[in-house]
């Protein structure tokens, strides 16, 4: 009987994926925080999350880029050379990012130890 790991992770590898893309487009951002008319991006996680558990149950398969829903972020102060990068929020945002992606990181590790305990016996 073959396991088939996209069912047994669950959701968890899909969130995974989209928060390595999260963590490129906010790093992106935080490069482009000096560039004149830079228009910080960021993407709806959970919109994207629920487009790709559909698609995983209709059996499509998609390159997280494609399954993304990309928004413009609406700055709290607008600078003068049109640039919509604020430092400290991408900061925060990015921290977030990382210790979501951290958690869903364990959680794979938890379901993985448990798929080798039943193999195991």
């Amino acid at each position: 009987m073959a396991i088939r790991f996209d069912k047994a992770l669950g959701l968890h590898a899909q969130a995974l994926t989209l928060r390595a893309e999260r963590t490129r487009v906010l790093a992106s951002n935080l490069a482009n925080e000096s560039t004149p008319g830079y228009q910080a991006r960021d993407l709806d996680f959970a919109a994207s999350l629920q487009r790709a558990l559909g698609e995983a149950q209709a059996g499509e398969l998609m390159s997280p880029a494609g399954r993304t829903e990309m928004l413009y972020r609406v700055p709290n102060h607008r600078s003068q050379d049109g640039n919509t990068v604020e430092l400290g929020v991408e900061q925060a945002a990015f921290s977030q990012n990382a210790s979501d992606f951290q958690t869903s990181l364990t959680f794979i590790n938890m379901k993985l130890r448990g798929l080798k305990q039943a193999i195991e016996g």
